[in-house]
């Protein structure tokens, strides 16, 4: 399979990466009870919600591969990130419901090695790249974990879920300034919100957030209702919903992703 790692380069101190929006199926389509089930849990038009980063110099990583293939923010070594709570595995054998995703057929050690080398290696390893190209330009770099999730998932977190969602493994992934800039673009939009609430930053962050060495992460999980149609129940009638024209949260995303780029490139 080609094509299905897409970095675009850009010399500005910030990264924004799209590590679910894919719904390719990695030429395992067969081994899934579902196609539709292996793409439902996509982090849907994220990298087109946030295509204006790219305009202000900001590099972007992604991947068409669904998250369902294998997850490329989970733990390589398979331990879970939230230890005691509901989640997906690196090679998830469920979506988030809890349905299964394959017919007789769960993907054992040789399985899960082989899509760990064909994707999750090349996909970070063209992150590190890009963290060490843009550290060599500038003393310290932003790595922004772009996400979405449907606003209501039982099996997950209990009710509805805030509008933004901000992870930095309890402050330990960046630099106190950026949390304090991000979280206060947050409180202005109106909108609700937390910090290291239900999600705190999956092992992209965890893993290259590193204050210290002038990286610093952060996860933004966003609910899904903010910019685009997203009905009480998906089905294969109505899921994806459609991107909205205007999504009324794009004026707070530019704003989070300018806080960003002012904090690296700030001599605060």
């Amino acid at each position: 399979m080609s094509g299905w790692l897409k970095v675009q380069r850009g010399d500005a101190p910030l990264i924004v990466a799209f590590p679910h929006g894919g719904t390719e199926l990695g030429g395992v389509e067969p081994r899934f009870a579902s196609a539709w089930l292996a793409q439902r849990d996509a982090d849907w038009w994220i990298a087109d919600l946030y295509d204006f980063a790219a305009d202000l110099g900001a590099t972007t990583v992604s991947t068409v591969v669904s998250r369902s293939v294998i997850d490329v923010n989970r733990d390589p070594s398979g331990a879970s990130l939230y230890p005691g709570m509901a989640t997906t595995e690196l090679c998830p054998t469920t979506t988030f419901d809890g349905a299964p995703l394959y017919r007789s057929f769960d993907p054992e050690e040789d399985e899960i090695g082989w899509r760990r080398k064909a994707f999750f290696d090349p996909y970070h390893a063209a992150l590190a790249a890009e963290i060490t190209r843009l550290r060599a330009l500038h003393p310290r770099v932003v790595l922004y974990d772009a996400h979405s999730i449907r606003s209501r998932i039982a099996r997950l977190f209990d009710g509805e879920l805030p509008q933004f969602n901000l992870g930095t493994n309890g402050g330990t992934t960046c630099d106190p300034l950026l949390e304090a800039m991000l979280t206060q673009v947050c409180d202005k939009s109106g909108y609700s919100w937390i910090a290291n609430g239900r999600f705190k930053g999956g092992w992209t962050t965890r893993h290259y957030g590193s204050p210290q060495a002038g990286v610093h992460g952060v996860q933004m999980e966003l609910a899904m209702r903010g910019y685009m149609a997203e009905p009480d129940l998906p089905d294969e009638a109505n899921w994806p919903g459609a991107l909205h024209q205007s999504p009324e949260i794009l004026p707070t995303l530019r704003a989070l992703i300018g806080a960003c780029l002012t904090f690296a490139e700030g001599s605060n």
